[in-house]
């Protein structure tokens, strides 16, 4: 019996090395497919897509991890930008769909993530706080970010534009990305840092 308690840990920590590298693999996937089928610079619309695609945030570590947050929040702002220019120029609604109001919140989200940031970087701005609760709130409002962010890839999945240009299985699989991507990355936030042990401060 004690050889299968100790051995659990380790297949644990294999699992997690091998679902790590899936979800890097399907948000490489994503991206290129949605690049290929977007093909920025055909069209004012096809760098919406392109741009949204390139904003999925990378689990990374400190500055560097901050870094690619505000690139992630720069591509997010350029897609934005992109799409309510087209809207206003073929007379279209804003902001009308489940798939546009979530991506609006979730642009403003990762905004306010990246500017929440600066207390964990530069710690003097972080008076009166514990750095550890403050870490756990940013990690937990991240994971909320990135599941809107997730759903509303999921819901362009499901738009007319790229229903019409992805079909069959490989818009399943597409479909599935973002999906098994949030549920990768809500696991190791819960692990990281909604353990009980980390509610000792």
């Amino acid at each position: 019996m004690a050889k299968l308690s100790t051995s659990e840990p380790r297949v644990y920590g294999y699992v997690r090395v091998a679902c790590g590298i899936l979800t890097h693999l399907a948000c490489v996937a994503f991206t290129a497919l949605t690049a290929v089928v977007s093909r920025p610079g055909t069209s004012l619309f096809s760098w919406h897509p392109f741009f949204m695609t390139l904003a999925l945030p990378h689990k990374t570590k400190g500055r560097f991890h901050w870094l690619l947050q505000g690139l992630c929040a720069t591509c997010a702002t350029l897609g934005l930008a992109a799409i309510c220019y087209n809207k206003h120029l073929n007379g279209k609604p804003h902001f009308h769909s489940w798939h546009g109001l979530l991506g609006v919140v979730t642009v403003c989200g990762v905004a306010l993530q990246s500017l929440a940031a600066l207390p964990l970087i530069y710690t003097s701005l972080a008076r009166g706080w514990s750095l550890a609760r403050l870490k756990r709130y940013h990690a937990t409002c991240g994971l909320v970010v990135y599941l809107l962010g997730s759903a509303s890839l999921f819901l362009g999945a499901c738009s007319a534009w790229f229903t019409g240009s992805v079909v069959g299985h490989t818009w399943y699989l597409a479909a599935l990305c973002p999906a098994l991507c949030a549920l990768a990355v809500m696991s190791q936030v819960t692990d990281a840092y909604m353990a009980k042990k980390h509610f000792q401060s």
